[in-house]
């Protein structure tokens, strides 16, 4: 810590005190002409809470949506990793229709806002999906049993099961098309003389493609994909307007009970910041440590 306060400079600190003023100006603010009552203290039972019946500790609201962010995160991350790596290697194929098909994919969602690509994945794919593969009954009769601690640890409530899976498939679906950039970007980054030596060994492309090239391409693109992944974090938002029971959904519902307007708000975007910084320092630590053993 000490060490940290030697590295500031006087405009570090001039920088914090104007965020100071600013704060504390919105503060006053908010007291002054809104005259609203600040009840910080209800906001510690809406995160964990016990309960008088069952005499246990239980997620509230806010750590419910806050664990379903996460599990929509990951889940939408994975499948946007594979479904932007095929689109980025489908942006490089030497087949004219492949790479425009992948290129007109790729287009149109990077230049359309993502509230009209979450409604239109919902309603015209996902939700078809769901419907098709009778997903809702499934869920319901895994929610009927007793032993199903491992499907509620690793999906929530298996009532909810179909929104999750509408939210990952949404929120994967319009992140691929960034990761598919990203992967192109990668691909295109490794050196042609790299892919003359695999085809004069006798290489096919496809051999090329996985033992040459994507190793490559993959390794370079490890922090844009970092980022990339925090993104999707802050994203999963998004998918709070198709009724997946995520951070911010569930903010809204304590929001509309409740009254506490500035409270949950800003506990939320606490919950987003220390995950997305979180990750941001540990990112960069790692890509440290990958640099200082090249």
């Amino acid at each position: 810590m000490t060490i940290f306060f030697k590295k500031l400079r006087w405009p570090d600190y001039l920088i914090v005190a104007v965020l100071l003023g600013f704060f504390s100006y919105i503060w006053l603010a908010i007291e002054g002409n809104l005259n609203y009552e600040w009840r910080w203290h209800l906001i510690p039972n809406y995160i964990y809470s016990w309960h008088t019946t069952r005499e246990e500790w239980f997620a509230n609201l806010l750590l419910q949506g806050l664990m379903a962010t996460v599990r929509i995160s990951i889940y939408a991350s994975i499948l946007a990793l594979i479904l932007g790596t095929f689109l980025g290697v489908a942006r490089c194929s030497p087949n004219l229709t492949i790479r425009m098909l992948a290129r007109t994919y790729l287009e149109l969602l990077r230049n359309i806002p993502p509230v009209v690509v979450v409604f239109i994945f919902f309603f015209f794919l996902s939700q078809q999906l769901i419907d098709a593969l009778n997903l809702e009954r499934w869920a319901r009769g895994i929610a009927r049993q007793e032993n199903n601690g491992i499907w509620e640890f690793f999906f929530g409530e298996m009532r909810r099961f179909p929104s999750l899976i509408s939210g990952v498939i949404v929120l994967a679906l319009f992140e691929s098309a960034f990761v598919g950039e990203i992967v192109r970007a990668g691909i295109q980054s490794v050196p042609k003389g790299q892919r003359e030596a695999a085809r004069s060994i006798g290489m096919s492309r496809y051999q090329e493609l996985r033992y040459i090239v994507l190793p490559q391409a993959l390794h370079k693109v490890v922090p844009p994909m970092a980022n990339q992944f925090i993104t999707l974090i802050k994203d999963s938002s998004i998918i709070s307007l198709i009724s997946v029971q995520e951070l911010t959904f569930k903010t809204v519902e304590l929001v509309a009970s409740t009254r506490l307007i500035f409270e949950a708000w800003i506990t939320t975007a606490a919950f987003y910041f220390v995950i997305c910084f979180g990750l941001s320092r540990l990112f960069a630590r790692l890509e440290n440590r990958r640099r200082s053993g090249q």
